[in-house]
């Protein structure tokens, strides 16, 4: 009998998980690279977003809501701004909150028969023509604030899905090196509040374990210099590491090709605008897409163009491969159904209030809505 006889069994599926870990492709960090192209996540939950903002339906927008967020719990990560998603989700419903408060006090320019109640009313100069504090609540007033509230409270939840599913700093690395800068300067700004959550989470953690307040103004204000100190030390240490990296520093490029780039990243833009206006309008269609297309075309090459005053290297850059062309593809064909369902069926997507009316799903916009699960299934789960 051989040493590898006597082994038990559990051995041969340890070895054999080992080989599978040491097969996988490895971060910088030795952990298991991720499996979807940052990219493409935020651009799936982006065109969520535009979906929203395209049907004030209520079942719609709980569809989406209920899509991401089934996405977000199967495929989230470990990092500080995937733990601030039940953040944006709080923050939504503040949102929401605020917009039926605001038709409370402030009334509402929708007309309505079935009063709820009336405050009283604050008389206000002449000057002031068209704002009302106070008056007479409708049950109609309240129902478009709360339609109105929800698609903005499905668009934030939708970001935080992305911040949930792919880290900002990750996103950075893929962008062209004309737009390093200004990406860096918005990463920054993405990953401050949740940076900022998970200070405040760990602190009062911190503070429960020593049996000392957490809640109220008292721990409010013992929370926030430890959170404001952390803050601080953690923009010095991004400074320095910037400067330890040759942040900003560019390659010499020839004068006409500094020439080209502003030219044609210019007039791509601007195509860009004039396109997406032609468009909107009915007069516009005919040179509308060309347009946009061309737009996009030039400010394309002027962004490559750029890219060469950029020194950065990028090590182990994400790949784009076919789950990334499902992920991302799967968002844009739901907002770009969605928009063509709001198109040729407002009645809808866009449910009455004058008369109030019960809303109803639409089957077909709701199937479109069901595609944004495809990455629950075509993505594997990241490892721990």
């Amino acid at each position: 009998m051989t040493p590898s006889d006597c082994a038990p069994a559990g051995a041969d599926r340890a070895h054999a998980a080992g080989a599978a870990r040491r097969r996988q492709p490895r971060g910088p960090s030795g952990c298991s690279r991720p499996t979807v192209h940052p990219g493409a996540w935020w651009l799936w939950a982006l065109s969520l977003g535009t979906a929203a903002t395209r049907t004030t339906n209520p079942l719609l927008l709980a569809l989406l809501i209920s899509a991401s967020a089934y996405v977000v719990a199967t495929h989230r990560t470990g990092t500080p701004a995937a733990r601030a998603y039940p953040a944006f989700a709080r923050l939504a419903l503040a949102v929401l909150l605020v917009r039926l408060l605001f038709a409370v006090v402030l009334g509402s320019p929708i007309p309505g028969t079935h009063t709820l109640l009336t405050l009283p009313e604050v008389p206000l100069p002449h000057w002031a023509q068209g704002i009302r504090l106070g008056g007479r609540v409708t049950a109609e007033a309240l129902v478009f604030a709360a339609y109105d509230g929800l698609k903005l409270a499905t668009l934030l939840i939708c970001v935080g899905a992305a911040n949930a599913l792919a880290s900002p700093a990750r996103l950075l690395k893929s962008l062209p090196g004309a737009l390093y800068e200004a990406g860096v300067a918005v990463v920054v700004a993405l990953t401050f509040a949740p940076h900022l959550i998970a200070d405040v989470q760990r602190l009062r953690a911190a503070r429960r374990l020593r049996g000392r307040p957490d809640r109220g103004l008292r721990g409010l204000l013992q929370v926030g210099l430890p959170v404001l100190e952390g803050a601080l030390e953690r923009s010095v240490a991004l400074a320095a590491a910037m400067e330890a990296r040759g942040y900003g520093r560019s390659a010499e490029v020839p004068a006409r090709v500094r020439r080209t780039t502003a030219a044609l990243t210019l007039g791509g833009l601007l195509g860009v605008c004039a396109g997406t206006y032609g468009l909107l309008t009915a007069e516009g269609g005919t040179y509308g897409l060309p347009l946009l297309f061309a737009g996009v075309a030039a400010a394309l090459a002027g962004l490559r163009l750029g890219g060469r005053r950029s020194l950065r290297t990028r090590y182990r850059p994400d790949p784009w491969d076919a789950r990334a062309w499902l992920v991302a593809g799967s968002g844009a064909a739901v907002a770009a159904l969605l928009g063509l369902a709001s198109a040729h069926d407002p009645e809808a997507l866009h449910p009455g209030v004058v008369p109030l009316v019960t809303p109803a799903l639409p089957l077909w916009p709701a199937a479109v809505v069901l595609l944004a699960l495809l990455p629950a299934f075509v993505v594997p789960k990241e490892p721990s």
